[in-house]
């Protein structure tokens, strides 16, 4: 797709991205604030988010190391195999397709996601507490934290806040008043939603609903 002109805000939601610009391949690490990406400089570019919890896997890095940080594939992959990537999305016709290939591959080498990881995300989009999380995984506390660190860059109360956020984001985005979001999202109160969007978005929920 084009470069957007000017900076865009990226709001945190458990994901990691691999995206391409002209020559170079940057994988985005997960986020836990809203971070402000400066305007493009090349004509165009091309991203893929991979689910919550895969892209360690796939990409064999934790995602903790890359905890709000935007690092050159060269950084984590070899050098040649991360050129070889880049050259070969910079010459394709169908600069889409060609980047899910690069996906697709990393996905066949260095996989199969633990169904585990999975599960971790998916009972926690659900509204599960950190608890019941855990009892549905059957892992411990401390090994739900060091696969949260491993899979989502941040421990389970972190990677819960988020994606109660995102619900959130939904829900006013659809339209539905603040304190009926805080109602049906799992939040105390709309005093409660509020204070979390400020603190993981960094503004109020008027302006998040409208971003």
């Amino acid at each position: 797709m084009p470069a957007v002109a000017g900076p865009v805000t990226v709001l945190p939601d458990g994901c990691m991205d691999l995206i391409w610009t002209e020559g170079t391949l940057m994988v985005a690490g997960p986020d836990s604030r809203a971070f402000l990406a400066p305007a493009a400089r090349a004509r165009e570019f091309v991203g893929v988010r991979f689910a919550p919890g895969t892209a360690p896997t796939l990409l064999g890095i934790p995602a903790v190391e890359l905890l709000n940080r935007r690092v050159d594939l060269a950084q984590i992959a070899p050098s040649r195999v991360a050129r070889e990537l880049v050259d070969g999305i910079d010459n394709a016709p169908d600069r889409v397709a060609a980047l899910e290939a690069v996906a697709l591959r990393f996905a066949a080498e260095n996989g199969p996601v633990d169904p585990a990881l999975t599960a971790v995300a998916d009972a926690l989009s659900a509204g599960a507490t950190v608890a019941e999380t855990a009892a549905h995984t059957s892992m411990s506390a401390r090994a739900l934290h060091r696969h949260c660190l491993f899979a989502f860059g941040y421990g389970p109360k972190m990677l819960a806040r988020i994606l109660r956020f995102q619900r959130a984001l939904v829900a006013l985005r659809a339209g539905i008043p603040a304190a009926q979001t805080a109602a049906v999202t799992g939040f105390a109160d709309q005093a409660h939603l509020s204070r979390e969007v400020r603190d993981l978005a960094g503004c109020t929920v008027g302006t998040l609903r409208n971003r």
